[in-house]
């Protein structure tokens, strides 16, 4: 198995395979005790911020300490294109600057993920292939804006805001990735390379790693279920339903199609620096449960030197 160098790295995972943040009755029986236990268990060194995670931050700090864990990065939506939200935006992501200000671990998180939410519609019992919101030059002109100001204020206090492209927004391609990275400030606005919605919108990981290498500053490690993504039951389907039907997995499943060693190599190539972070938003009462897919991935990152 090919053998992947990467210095300066450290490997963490979502709790959205234990309780899903978008859909909360998704792993609402899995306590936050159960999900943090389980990600030190699997190995890993961190985890995001899920919504069962204490909200008073010694609490918080306490809980992850007791398990040698650290924040990978936490989660602002973004609603820069809905008129009148631009402050209320900012105000969030001044807000969370301060909650990671308070947090400790052997590993500081720099990284807050952000994606604009504005006209998106991942959250709808709608189509998903033919309802996803395509962004006029207006809306274009006031994410990248927003995202440039909010990027800046990051920078002042030594975070770095970095961008989820997100299946069911208007920022979700690899063609909007481009838009995106051309529009904004490279000094204030990072991309966070989310393998599985890149793949499952057409796009090509790798290609995005040799197009914005400079840009990426956090990585989520996200697999497709091909069979899935192509069933023609769910040509039709919702997010939510493609969710359910098990549309993510994680890295080491070989029922999923993203490349991981050719993405990895070309992260090795362009010296990435920062969070691998394993992601698979799925249900946990499925046929395996959530720490069968953690050791999984975890196992399958070793075997390649990771």
């Amino acid at each position: 198995m090919t053998q992947i160098r990467l210095t300066d790295t450290h490997i963490g995972i979502t709790p959205t395979g234990w309780t899903n943040d978008d859909f909360p009755l998704l792993g609402d029986d899995i306590t936050f005790e159960q999900c943090v236990s389980e990600i030190a268990l699997a190995g890993f060194e961190g985890c995001s911020i899920g919504h069962k995670f204490p909200t008073d931050v010694n609490a918080l700090n306490e809980a992850l300490g007791l398990r040698g864990l650290s924040v990978t990065e936490p989660w602002v939506s973004t609603f820069f294109t809905v008129p009148g939200m631009r402050g209320r935006t900012i105000a969030a992501f001044e807000e969370r600057m301060d909650f990671l200000d308070a947090i400790k671990g052997p590993v500081r998180t720099r990284s807050i993920g952000v994606a604009e939410f504005g006209n998106s519609i991942h959250l709808m019992p709608i189509s998903l292939s033919a309802s996803k919101p395509v962004f006029t030059e207006d809306h274009w002109q006031a994410l990248a804006e927003g995202l440039d100001e909010v990027g800046r204020l990051a920078r002042e206090r030594d975070f770095q805001l970095v961008y989820h492209p997100h299946m069911g927004t208007g920022v979700q391609t690899q063609a909007e990735v481009d838009t995106l990275m051309r529009r904004t400030d490279p000094q204030y606005v990072h991309l966070l390379l989310d393998t599985g919605h890149l793949y499952w919108s057409g796009g090509d990981p790798v290609a995005v790693i040799e197009a914005h290498a400079d840009r990426i500053r956090h990585v989520h490690l996200k697999n497709i279920r091909k069979a899935v993504r192509d069933r023609p039951g769910l040509a039709s389907a919702s997010f939510e339903e493609f969710v359910r039907a098990g549309i993510f997995t994680v890295p080491g499943d070989r029922s999923g199609g993203v490349p991981f060693p050719a993405v990895l190599a070309a992260l090795e190539a362009r010296q990435f620096k920062g969070w691998l972070v394993v992601e698979a938003e799925q249900d946990p009462h499925g046929p395996r449960p959530p720490l069968h897919y953690a050791k999984l991935a975890r196992e399958y990152l070793r075997g390649l030197g990771l």
